[in-house]
């Protein structure tokens, strides 16, 4: 099987040039797993997810220190016994870690996290003093 790299439409042969060059740097080089997250804001909570597959739930630390959630994690290679050459791969493993800064609304000693299929779902309430709160108008 023979890849080759997509070049949009246009782009002009210096651009190319450049591209190139910068590919054969980056062509050796291991890129670190790093999971993309995604942070929703609801009336009573954040919910953070965060794609973790390949990630065992053992190997998922999340701790709260000074303000800050931390996520740390590793994901193992996982290969045959036989020592196999890879051709192209963008499947990246190793230790990740990131971390997010609460605020005073979150509420941290109710914070949960479940873990299915591959995301990890963080439920971060927010204090009760810091919610909305709607006040009714009475008629006399």
């Amino acid at each position: 099987m023979f890849m080759t790299k997509w070049r949009p439409y246009g782009m002009s042969c210096v651009g190319r040039e450049f591209d190139d060059l910068f590919d054969t740097f980056r062509r050796d080089e291991r890129v670190a797993f790093n999971p993309a997250v995604d942070i929703v804001e609801e009336a009573d909570r954040f919910l953070i997810k965060a794609d973790l597959p390949g990630v065992k739930q053992d190997e998922i630390e999340i701790k709260v220190q000074d303000g800050t959630l931390l996520l740390a994690g590793k994901r193992e290679e996982q290969r045959e016994q036989q020592q196999e050459k890879s051709f192209y791969s963008e499947r990246h493993q190793g230790s990740f870690k990131r971390s997010f800064k609460l605020g005073d609304t979150v509420d941290t000693d109710k914070i949960e996290a479940k873990y299915d299929s591959g995301v990890l779902t963080l439920l971060l309430p927010k204090k009760a003093e810091t919610q909305p709160r709607q006040i009714e108008v009475t008629v006399n």
